[in-house]
């Protein structure tokens, strides 16, 4: 009998397959649980995540009253062959797909390695007249399984330091053997990935230049792009630098020691894993005070964390501003159309004005192009080149990302909303000629500013949009409340709880012979999806 009992835990083992690779993507979205960010996700998506309660107590409970040794073992692969068939078909929209990296390898085959302990355990034991506590067992570790996950990334931490210990090693002695390259480290709130990829293509007009690739901003991502992308014909660096917590930008530089280094913004996200705004300001300016003195900063004079910070070494600023007039470079007569946006830019104690014009939408592009003059200029790049280079800048995927679905315009800024970002885009999306549309669930990791941060968007929404559409009732409820207090019309809020149903729906909101522009803010469907119920 034991040995039929193994054979039924087949289809158990498939299912537990599925499953981990599922939490292991969003462990490995959430920095593999660094400052607690997978943890916290767990907590704040528990339906999501866990095999529904209600269901694991009837499987409790019909085991204890079947007496049949093969009608239990029908039953429970019956069970697991339906949980395992609810998640192949499961189709989530997904901001980025689970990297197969060896590190999430490691993590698959330490998963198994406990299930399978769990099971010989068992199997030491075995009588046949416990099967049924067997099967409760197991499937109760089946329900804790996105917990067994953290359990797995602890297992593994000692062989994942040493791991990332020969890979710096490497990037160490392969950075020292690159004289002629210098690096520039980029860091803020929102705006790393935009701000990083337009200094590239600004850059690109003269020198060589690299940056991170995609969302690559922690110590293993640089350690990758150091040792697989850099060459020696490679002039500058620019270095993503991400941090969910205080000290993790300043490690960053204690990697890469950059010489150049650009703030964006500072606001709130990660606030939950800094546990103040003081921590996030302080985190940021470990960039700018890693910088060497030959070096340069440069920082936004229209974001009061920055401009009121004081500043622990001797590094010189460039900065840069739309509002602050006493900037270093600033930008006026900014205009905004479906085509891109058109700015002048004045140098500090100069009377000259220049002309830039992008394919790039909103005031915040605007910053990051302003950053990427500032150091240009100083790099010695020409205005001209400057001009020709920001007209070329391409635009970044899903960052305000002008697109076509069928006569549709979409302003897509769907990879990750935050406050300030988010009111940028609706300053977009209200400048556009035609009916406006917003489809958004909201932000994320706001803490205890969530109810205030959301309230104030629906307010901003109701000034800026002709429709809306809110991704998740329980989650957009206090946009909602500021749409209602704006008066904005019941009628024109469109509640749904799957974000795959929002692109139905904005067609059918489309009005003949009239242009329709729909700013998508923030899908995180994987997180967001209320609809999507837990197998």
């Amino acid at each position: 009998m034991i040995y039929s009992f193994l054979l039924s835990l087949f289809l158990y083992y498939i299912y537990i397959y599925l499953k981990t690779t599922k939490s292991l993507h969003m462990l490995q979205q959430n920095r593999y649980n660094r400052g607690k960010k997978y943890w916290l996700w767990l907590k704040q998506n528990p339906t999501k995540n866990f095999i529904n309660i209600s269901l694991l107590t009837f499987i409790t409970i019909f085991f204890c009253f079947i007496d049949s040794y093969f009608s239990m073992v029908y039953i429970f692969n019956v069970i697991f062959f339906v949980l395992a068939l609810i998640l192949v078909n499961k189709k989530d929209q997904e901001k980025l797909p689970l990297v197969y990296t060896s590190r999430i390898k490691r993590l698959i085959v330490t998963n198994l390695l406990v299930h399978t302990l769990i099971v010989l355990g068992i199997y030491l034991v075995f009588q046949e007249q416990y099967l049924a506590y067997y099967y409760v067992i197991l499937s109760i570790v089946a329900y804790l399984n996105p917990l067994i996950v953290i359990l797995d990334n602890f297992i593994n931490r000692p062989i994942e330091k040493m791991v990332s210990n020969h890979f710096r090693n490497m990037a160490v002695k392969r950075l020292q053997s690159m004289n002629n390259m210098e690096v520039i480290g980029i860091t803020g709130s929102y705006g790393k990935t935009s701000s990083k990829n337009i200094l590239n293509d600004i850059l690109n007009i003269k020198y060589n230049a690299f940056p991170t690739p995609k969302n690559f901003n922690t110590p293993f991502g640089l350690m990758i792009t150091i040792n697989e992308h850099l060459d020696k014909f490679t002039d500058y660096f620019i270095a993503e630098m991400g941090a969910c917590r205080k000290g993790e930008i300043k490690e960053l530089c204690d990697l890469v020691h950059p010489k150049y280094g650009i703030i964006t913004t500072i606001g709130l996200a990660h606030l939950e894993t800094f546990g103040s705004e003081e921590n996030i300001q302080k985190t940021k300016f470990e960039l700018i005070e890693s910088l060497p003195s030959d070096g340069l900063g440069v920082l936004n004079a229209d974001d009061p964390k920055q401009l009121n910070y004081q500043i622990k070494n001797n590094v010189p600023i460039t900065w840069i501003g739309i509002d602050n007039q006493d900037a270093d470079i600033v930008a006026s007569d900014i205009k905004l159309s479906s085509n891109g946006t058109e700015f002048k830019i004045k140098l500090k104690n100069k009377k000259q004005k220049y002309q830039f014009s992008t394919k790039l939408l909103g005031k915040a592009n605007v910053y990051n192009i302003l950053a990427g003059i500032a150091l240009g200029l100083h790099l010695n790049i020409p205005m001209d080149k400057l001009i020709i280079a920001v007209k070329k800048v391409k635009p970044v995927e899903h960052r305000l990302e002008m697109k076509k679905y069928y006569d549709i315009n979409i302003i897509d800024d769907a990879y990750n909303s935050n406050p300030i970002g988010a009111n940028m885009a609706l300053e977009v999306l209200s400048l556009m000629p035609g009916k406006r549309v917003i489809a958004t669930p909201g932000m994320i990791e706001l803490a205890s500013k969530d109810q205030e941060v959301h309230y104030q968007f629906g307010q901003n929404i109701a000034k800026s949009v002709d429709e809306v559409i809110l991704v998740g009732e329980k989650k957009t409820k206090d946009i909602y409340a500021g749409l209602i207090s704006q008066k904005f019309p019941k009628e024109k809020i469109h509640i749904i709880n799957d974000v795959l149903d929002a692109f139905e729906l904005i067609k059918e909101l489309k009005e003949p012979k009239k242009e329709m522009f729909v700013l998508l803010e923030n899908d995180l469907p994987d997180i967001f999806n209320e609809g999507k119920k837990s197998e």
